[in-house]
C-alpha cells in the first residue's frame, strides 16, 4: 500500500477493512431476499463443522492504495484466481504468491498418511468461505473453490465450501473479494509462538509475575497442552 513509515493507526486501519469486509451486511443464501441478520452464527455454522477445528484465517483482495483506484481495473476470473492461489499457497497478500503450488491429485494421498504425500507448502482446508462484493457478483463462477482436492477427507466438498454475495461495492472497490477459510492457514505461526513461548517458560522468565497473582505453572502447562492438541490436529489434515 506504499505506506513508508507504519503507524499503529494504518494496522488498525487493514484490519477494520479486513473484518468489514466479512461483517458488513451480505445475502448469505443464493437468491436470498433479506441480509443475515447473525453474520458471526451463520459464518461459525459454515466454517466450524467439529469442535477440533477452530482457528480462522481471512485473506481480502484487492487492498491498495486510495489514490490508485481511480486507475484500476479488476475482472472477477482475475480475482477468484488470485484468492484460490492465495488460499492453497498460504499467501498473505497478493504480492508474492508461489504459482508452483499446486492440490495434490484426488486419491494421492489418504488420512492415515498425516500430510506427508501432500505437496509441499499446500494449505489443506477444511471448510471456506468466499465474499463477493460488488458488480455482476451473481453471475461469478466459484468452481475453483469445490474441488474436492483442496479439503480434508472426511468432509463433503458441498459442505466444505460456501459463497455469501452482495452487489453493494465495499469501501470504494467496484469488485472485491474476501476468503474466510478453516484451514491451516494459522498453523505455522501458532507452532512459532508456542515454541517461543515453551522457551520462556522453561527458563522461567517472567512467571513470578504471574504467581503473585495465582496463576500456577499447571495453568501454564494446561494452555501449552490445549494448544499442542490444535496444532497436532491441524498438522494431521
Amino acid at each position: 500500500m506504499n505506506i513508508k513509515q507504519i503507524s499503529f493507526r494504518d494496522v488498525n486501519q487493514v484490519i477494520a477493512h479486513q473484518l468489514g469486509s466479512v461483517f458488513q451486511p451480505t445475502y448469505t443464501a443464493e437468491g436470498g431476499l433479506h441480509y443475515s441478520r447473525n453474520p458471526l452464527g451463520d459464518l461459525m455454522e459454515a466454517l466450524v463443522p467439529h469442535p477440533e477445528f477452530k482457528m480462522l484465517g481471512l485473506r481480502n483482495i484487492p487492498q491498495m492504495p486510495e489514490n490508485s483506484l481511480a486507475y484500476s481495473t479488476f475482472s472477477w476470473p482475475g480475482l477468484i484466481k488470485h484468492l484460490r492461489q492465495m488460499l492453497i499457497a498460504n499467501a498473505k497478500m497478493e504480492e508474492g504468491i508461489d504459482w508452483q503450488v499446486r492440490p495434490p491429485p484426488l486419491g494421492s494421498f489418504i488420512a492415515s498418511s498425516h500430510s506427508t504425500n501432500k505437496p509441499l507448502h499446500f494449505n489443506t482446508s477444511i471448510a471456506n468461505l468466499v465474499i463477493l462484493r460488488g458488480k455482476d457478483v451473481h453471475s461469478v463462477d466459484l468452481g475453483s473453490f469445490r474441488d474436492p482436492s483442496l479439503y480434508t477427507s472426511w468432509l463433503n466438498p458441498q459442505d466444505a465450501f460456501n459463497a455469501w454475495k452482495t452487489p453493494r461495492a465495499f469501501n470504494k472497490y467496484e469488485k472485491s473479494a474476501s476468503l474466510v477459510s478453516n484451514s491451516q492457514f494459522l498453523l505455522k505461526p501458532l507452532d512459532n509462538v508456542v515454541g517461543k513461548a515453551w522457551n520462556m517458560f522453561a527458563s522461567k522468565a517472567y512467571i513470578h509475575q504471574y504467581t503473585k497473582f495465582g496463576i500456577e505453572e499447571e495453568d501454564f502447562l494446561d494452555s501449552f497442552t490445549a494448544l499442542e492438541q490444535v496444532i497436532s490436529s491441524y498438522t494431521t489434515l
